[in-house]
């Protein structure tokens, strides 16, 4: 039976050595009190390090870098802080590789904290928010920490656990944090707008994380039997299937069922998704897995980027020397979405930045993904469908959807860069 532990007197140093490395769910599954508790007893515990994934609070900060080694695979968040801060470390790997690297220990995880669902009258717990890497770090963390809050919500997943899975609870009864909604701006609009017109009825979707995806979401309401699976499910999907736009029905593998990793939402996401069957949580080695991905037919794969550069290479990393994106799951969706029948392998952005063109020359960051994989890149000026297409009539396309300020200086670049 797991020990518990006590609000006032939750004692991590006790249970934490030196040397290890920390683990906990990213975004609106980290335990905030456990999280918390971590941060103020750091120098009692000594010199240790923390795996981040997407942070959506100011728990790590800066000056917590006394004693701890942050480490990530994002900058997304409030990971940007850090970054500027010249105190985080990033683990620059496509999404799909994180189960394995936890498995065979390349990426050691000693400690994982958790955020859990009351316990059933079975007494299982859900791992409520999110599945993804947290479940091989279940099978390889020296010890076990979770948080037992009375207002996660309690999903259906891939995996339950047990009591004799925990080896510490502490219990809590505190609102889960949520995600603000995303401005959608008149250029998200439009590329949503011809997203949307791409997009058959039956279609099955993956959406990354921002507010072009938010905003594709909201274009589709329209739209019959679409369904989903994605890394991570926000509050369009669940207004979706409130609607009866999605509905899963016509999907090839998992049918009536959304899937997707993490809960990215709101209290609205969090109450529709408690209790419902038709919201499945899986692991990271499920909804990234490219036989899985290549078998759900006309599979759109909806991502961002930082920039594309006219020959279709995309950095969806580094922003002004800034490192604010990820390696993260694009690729490993594309190439999914590319073997899928049917499948439309999306890249999406505005085409600038303020003044700046997000359309480039040169690429000013790392090609996240690269030429050989271009699918579809859409702006607000329409799409260039790369596939099949040499890198003379990628120029062209590409010049097509840049902003027309820009179009002359880029070909110019072009020309002059060779």
């Amino acid at each position: 039976m797991p020990t518990l532990l006590q609000p006032d007197s939750v004692d991590l140093s006790a249970l934490i050595r030196p040397g290890d490395t920390v683990l906990w769910g990213q975004a609106n599954a980290e335990p905030l009190p456990l999280t918390a508790a971590l941060m103020v007893q750091r120098q009692r515990i000594g010199r240790f390090r923390v795996m981040l994934g997407i942070a959506n609070s100011a728990t790590c900060r800066p000056e917590h870098a006394d004693c701890i080694d942050f480490l990530a695979y994002c900058g997304a968040g409030a990971n940007r802080e850090l970054a500027n801060a010249g105190v985080l470390d990033i683990l620059p790997c496509h999404y799909s590789q994180l189960p394995e690297m936890i498995r065979s220990g390349a990426l050691r995880i000693d400690v994982l904290l958790l955020q859990l669902a009351p316990a059933d009258g079975n007494g299982r717990y859900s791992l409520s928010l999110a599945h993804e890497y947290l479940l091989p770090a279940l099978d390889s963390a020296r010890v076990v920490i979770a948080e037992v809050n009375q207002q996660a919500p309690r999903t259906y997943g891939e995996r339950t656990l047990g009591a004799d899975d925990i080896d510490f609870i502490l219990h809590s009864d505190r609102a889960p944090l949520e995600n603000p909604p995303s401005r959608i701006r008149e250029a998200d609009a439009q590329i949503a707008w011809h997203i949307a017109g791409l997009v058959e009825d039956g279609a099955t979707l993956q959406m990354g994380i921002g507010a072009i995806p938010d905003a594709v979401l909201g274009a589709l309401a329209d739209h019959h039997d679409l369904g989903v699976h994605s890394g991570s499910l926000g509050d369009g999907v669940a207004r979706l299937m409130q609607s009866g736009a999605i509905t899963n029905a016509r999907k090839s593998l998992d049918r009536g069922v959304s899937v997707g990793g993490i809960l990215l939402g709101s209290r609205l996401l969090h109450d529709f998704a408690h209790d419902n069957p038709a919201i499945l949580l899986r692991s990271t080695a499920y909804t990234h897995d490219p036989d899985v991905l290549a078998s759900q037919e006309r599979l759109v794969a909806i991502n961002s980027a930082v920039e594309v550069d006219l020959s279709g290479q995309v950095n969806s990393e580094v922003a002004a020397g800034g490192y604010i994106g990820a390696v993260g799951g694009a690729l490993d969706f594309l190439r999914g979405a590319r073997r899928s029948h049917g499948g439309l392998p999306i890249i999406a952005l505005p085409s600038t930045a303020g003044s700046a063109s997000r359309i480039v020359a040169r690429l000013s960051g790392p090609v996240t993904i690269p030429r050989s994989e271009a699918g579809l890149i859409v702006t607000e000026h329409g799409v260039a469908d790369l596939r099949g297409l040499s890198l003379r009539q990628r120029l062209r396309a590409m010049l097509d959807i840049a902003h027309p300020t820009h179009r002359a200086s880029l070909e110019e670049q072009f020309a002059r860069h060779g």
